[in-house]
């Protein structure tokens, strides 16, 4: 008698249900650590027009006088995050103004497209340091 080689369909179908378990359990946990690496891009994007603002605000005493930043002339600008590529956030501020000069300011990073479902949502960032995510995420999202 001469023995056949190859698959049976029933292995084959094996197979396939064993790739599509494995895919069900590991594609949620790759999308929530592109989200975080996203998300980490994000903040640090937040910190770098945090620190222009305080450099600016060290020697002038006024937030609008930096140049480049997001209250400069008084606010209303936007940027993306990342600066170059796919933008997952845009960052806006609004700067407070004290009598004659802007005295403070709250930067915003607004979830984009795929990242508008990650956990933390909108990410914020004051003038005092205040870290928040205003989708009430966990508290690690800072």
């Amino acid at each position: 008698m001469k023995r056949m080689k190859g698959f049976t369909l029933i292995e084959l179908m094996i197979v396939v249900a064993i790739i599509a378990i494995l895919l069900t359990i590991a594609l949620p946990a790759y999308n929530e650590q592109i989200r975080k690496s996203r998300r980490a891009q994000g903040k640090t994007d937040l910190t770098e027009q945090s620190q222009l603002l305080e450099r600016m605000f060290t020697t002038d005493r006024d937030y609008s006088l930096a140049t480049g930043s997001l209250c400069a002339g008084g606010g209303g600008a936007t940027a993306n995050s990342p600066p170059t590529g796919t933008a997952w956030y845009t960052i806006s501020a609004v700067c407070t103004k004290t009598g004659a000069t802007y005295t403070a300011y709250t930067l915003t990073a607004t979830p984009n497209g795929d990242q508008a479902t990650d956990m933390c949502g909108t990410l914020t960032l004051n003038s005092v340091g205040a870290k928040t995510a205003v989708a009430g995420g966990p508290t690690n999202c800072w």
